[in-house]
């Protein structure tokens, strides 16, 4: 496997680095950077994180170095060369990261998602209101890794506050068995587009065929993230396989509308990207923009009512909180 980190990868522009990876030979991952500047969103840096832990695990090689980039001390506090066991070639006075960023981190139960979650809070300078829906999107994300995905190496997370744009970036990647495979536990689909639009949608979930999901089960997590980003006017992305689903922002003079159908919202598929061995999720989103708990859950329950409810009406009652 190949990962170069450019000197640009964020939402708006992922997809270049996503197509220029090679994911043959999971034994052995090269690792390299630009030679004068990289800024990566979270997404990226959790991508490398994951790729690495996954051949570490099965005794593989890990092979390149650190180049004398402005961004090197970034790159090493967030934790990037203690996953890749690379020397960074020096050493940094570490700086408090509390309401700042979250580093790479390894969740592989319960327990340290929990401790994960007490680290998100600092970090999203918001009253409960704002940052609750943002604790459920990012606890949903991690807990459907630990349950569903059978990634031996759990979840990979990070996230960043930038302080001038009131933002806020996540990213989360597993190597587990992907969108495809445990969406055709309950499913027939034939490919990796398909799954995504399917498992982007309220009421579906792998875990049975039923619209509507069952009562532990509701479909509903990347619906949910999806739609916290686009209230938001933010980007989302899912890459899963060979297929990756791009949220792009709404433009300033159109309301923003929940869509249960992904191809409706302003977005792009690519299915030109390399086969990645699992589910990688980033979203952006702006703090000072946050949306009400309590509004975002009557947007989503109207949305799942009119394109999911009233196609069969089903007596178990779905849980969204």
């Amino acid at each position: 496997m190949k990962l170069f980190l450019p000197n640009s990868a964020n939402l708006q522009n992922i997809t270049a680095l996503f197509r220029h990876m090679e994911l043959m030979q999971p034994d052995v991952l090269e690792f390299s950077m630009h030679p004068k500047w990289v800024a990566v969103h979270p997404i990226v840096l959790a991508m490398t994180a994951c790729l690495a832990a996954k051949v570490r695990e099965e005794g593989g090689i890990i092979k390149g170095s650190a180049t004398e980039v402005p961004t090197l001390n970034y790159l090493i506090r967030m934790g990037l060369f203690d996953f890749l066991q690379l020397s960074p070639g020096r050493e940094i006075q570490g700086h408090e990261e509390s309401g700042r960023f979250i580093p790479l981190t390894q969740i592989r139960n319960n327990e340290e998602l929990k401790a994960t979650i007490i680290n998100l809070v600092p970090l999203l300078h918001a009253p409960a209101a704002v940052a609750d829906p943002i604790k459920y999107v990012f606890s949903e994300m991690v807990r459907n890794v630990l349950e569903h995905s059978k990634s031996t190496i759990g979840a990979i997370i990070c996230a960043q506050y930038y302080r001038e744009s009131k933002r806020i970036s996540i990213g989360i990647a597993d190597a587990g068995v992907g969108i495809l495979a445990s969406m055709k536990r309950s499913h027939k689909l034939s490919n990796s587009k398909k799954a995504i639009e399917l498992a982007l949608q309220p009421g579906i979930t792998g875990t049975t065929a039923r619209i509507g999901g069952n009562e532990f089960n509701a479909g509903a997590g990347l619906f949910f993230t999806k739609s916290i980003a686009t209230l938001s006017r933010n980007r989302f992305c899912l890459y899963s396989g060979d297929c990756m689903f791009r949220l792009m922002k709404t433009r300033q003079r159109y309301a923003p509308e929940l869509q249960s159908d992904p191809n409706l919202d302003p977005h792009q598929f690519r299915e030109d990207v390399p086969d990645w061995p699992g589910t990688v999720v980033g979203i952006d989103l702006n703090i000072e923009q946050g949306i009400e708990f309590a509004e975002l859950l009557d947007q989503i329950r109207k949305a799942y009512f009119i394109d999911v409810k009233k196609k069969k009406d089903y007596s178990n009652k779905i849980r969204f909180t």
